[in-house]
């Protein structure tokens, strides 16, 4: 059975999210990723494994080495998603930084 991976969840994770930044900039193996992480090896081979089937990485096979790198489309698409919240949330910033403004200047 091929289970299908939610983006959001795969995301949710701190270390999924720090494998991204990391690999964000520069393809990385497997080995020089879990080297940034107090966790064993298998754990962050998971994380990868994770975040490939939700295609937010991909890999590039370089002679014997797998290189991780980002996808930047499927990126793009979170990206796209969230921006509609983003906005909305500005946009209650900045009432309520209005009001607070309008109290102080009151006060």
């Amino acid at each position: 059975m091929n289970l299908r991976r939610d983006v959001f969840q795969a995301i949710a994770d701190p270390t999924r999210r720090a494998i991204l930044l990391l690999v964000a900039s520069q393809s990385m193996t497997a080995g020089a990723i879990a080297a940034n992480f107090d966790t064993a090896r298998p754990t962050v081979s998971k994380h990868l494994q994770i975040l490939t089937e939700c295609e937010l990485v991909e890999q590039e096979q370089s002679g014997r080495e797998v290189y991780y790198h980002i996808n930047a489309k499927k990126m793009k698409e979170v990206a796209d998603f969230i921006e509609p919240f983003r906005i909305m949330w500005d946009d209650q910033f900045n009432k309520l930084e209005t009001i607070m403004k309008q109290y102080q200047s009151k006060q």
